[in-house]
């Protein structure tokens, strides 16, 4: 039964990376990307999009919910200590890769960052901001540090950290961004590790996401 879950899973994380990097290279919209974090069908668009996800994670798990490690860390201040360290691991990455000649930067190639604020749009502002830094974060940590890093674990704890890392810099369809996202991945990897729970990466992976977007419009 555990092949069949990581055949599921990792059929999963193909189609989302292959449906991201299809839109990544054939989008021909004219539309400012920018803007998608002020519009609500973004927003509708996005919780439709994660629920159907959240589903599917949670059917792969079936009966195994101890896959998704959604427990409490055994020491909540170990596990404060090692998400403090993942988050400097994360700014230091970010760092490094804002220095290197790339074409384009991880961030603009995304296309979320807002480039100036808009105070008429405050209100989808606001619940673009929950579904990145509460809703993406919650299910993409049960689905890669949770499902698919359990069900990995087989293979060793390194090589498990780092396919995870690579799975979920993939599922983003990005080509420059993956030089942040996989590191940013193999960190929360890391963390789950060694708390055996995705609430401490859940609450990094929210803050991240959450302070990158209001820095964005400071």
């Amino acid at each position: 039964m555990t092949r069949v879950r990581l055949a599921a899973w990792t059929a999963l994380v193909i189609g989302i990376a292959g449906l991201n990097y299809y839109a990544r290279f054939t989008d021909s919209s004219t539309t400012n990307s920018h803007d998608e974090i002020y519009s609500w069908s973004s927003f509708v668009g996005g919780v439709i999009v994660y629920a159907v996800w959240l589903l599917l994670v949670v059917g792969i798990a079936a009966d195994r919910r101890d896959l998704l490690a959604l427990r409490r860390p055994k020491s909540w201040g170990r596990a404060l200590a090692y998400a403090g360290g993942a988050l400097v691991g994360i700014l230091i990455t970010g760092a490094v890769v804002s220095l290197l000649p790339l074409p384009e930067s991880p961030g603009t190639e995304q296309g979320l960052t807002p480039t100036q604020w808009e105070s008429r749009y405050a209100a989808a502002f606001v619940a673009n901001l929950f579904l990145f830094a509460v809703i993406a974060p919650f299910v993409e940590e049960l689905m890669f540090r949770g499902l698919g890093q359990s069900l990995l674990q087989f293979l060793g704890r390194v090589p498990a950290i780092l396919i995870v890392g690579l799975a979920f810099g993939a599922s983003h369809g990005l080509v420059e961004g993956l030089l942040v996202l996989v590191p940013f991945g193999i960190f929360l990897a890391i963390v789950r590790d060694r708390t055996d729970s995705v609430y401490p990466g859940m609450l990094v992976h929210g803050l991240w996401n959450g302070t990158v977007l209001l820095l964005a419009v400071l």
